[in-house]
């Protein structure tokens, strides 16, 4: 099974872009905190990210550098041969959901970047989503 479930901060805006054949996708990297203890210097792993379609659409739209974001996904590895010959592997994680993971209150507070989303955005987008999205209350009228 090839699950990947990751929990980070976006290193860069995401920047949506479309294939020969119009099909949308973006690649982006998140900073993945390391477990650490008591004592240590905390370390991030640099993971890379693609998304396609309405995936990247909906990144693209809602989420900026510095904000948390959550990625459901599968890891695929790449291998290929560059121009002096050499053999390369990449790995990247292939996005099947992406969420929210921090509120609108949160993100607007810490860091200095732009809020998660308007208050009309979807909390979790998956592939198997319509791309109709529902509004949704805003943080502020929610009773807890």
């Amino acid at each position: 099974m090839n699950v990947v479930v990751l929990v980070g901060r976006l290193t860069d805006n995401p920047e949506l872009r479309k294939t020969n054949n119009d099909i949308s996708v973006t690649r982006f990297s998140i900073a993945v905190d390391r477990q650490f203890k008591s004592g240590e210097e905390r370390q991030a792993d640099f993971i890379n990210i693609v998304a396609w379609r309405q995936s990247a659409e909906f990144i693209c739209r809602y989420f900026t550098k510095g904000q948390r974001i959550g990625i459901e996904g599968s890891l695929r590895m790449n291998r290929y041969t560059d121009k002096e010959g050499n053999n390369r592997t990449t790995y990247e994680v292939v996005v099947n959901n992406a969420h929210f993971v921090e509120s609108k209150r949160d993100s607007g507070n810490a860091g200095g970047y732009a809020p998660a989303a308007p208050a009309s955005a979807p909390q979790s987008f998956s592939n198997s989503d319509s791309g109709d999205f529902s509004e949704i209350a805003s943080d502020d009228d929610l009773p807890f």
